[in-house]
């Protein structure tokens, strides 16, 4: 049986209005060998949600196979929506309960992308609190505003 790697992943996403400019950054440390992967970008007219999960999707899609990643992201909406919220949509054909009738999930598209990566990794959430002087957190934070800044 071989060892499954173990990777850190720092999320962050941003906009500036929301919508707005929007920005999107990670951070991939192995932290056995101490090796980093960032990288970001940014869109025109987007929303803070979509900028935070597709950050999470771009580093989770840096992974070249199957892996153990711990996802620190101070992202409530992406962590609740792939610990809580997910199964419940894809049982109800990517659909959510608003009062008594089911509508479409916000962000189709990038919550079933982000399904199709997490059957290839195991994914453990842990929430960060923004600007509270995480390091990483800070950097990919930095990241995505610069990323952003480009549009304004």
């Amino acid at each position: 049986m071989t060892q499954q790697v173990e990777v850190h992943l720092f999320t962050d996403g941003g906009c500036s209005g929301n919508p707005g400019p929007g920005g999107w950054a990670f951070l991939l440390r192995h932290p056995a060998s101490d090796k980093q992967l960032e990288s970001s970008g940014g869109e025109r007219e987007t929303t803070n949600n979509r900028m935070e999960l597709i950050a999470v999707i771009e580093g989770l899609a840096a992974l070249k196979k199957p892996t153990h990643v711990e996802l620190f992201t101070d992202s409530v909406y992406v962590g609740k929506g792939m610990s809580e919220w997910m199964p419940k949509w894809k049982a109800n054909g990517w659909k959510r309960k608003e009062g008594k009738k089911l509508v479409p999930v916000k962000n189709e598209d990038l919550w079933r992308r982000l399904d199709e990566l997490l059957q290839s990794h195991q994914v453990k959430y842990t929430r960060v609190a923004g600007h509270s002087g995480h390091p990483e957190n800070d950097r990919v934070d930095e990241l995505a505003v610069a990323a952003y800044q480009k549009y304004l």
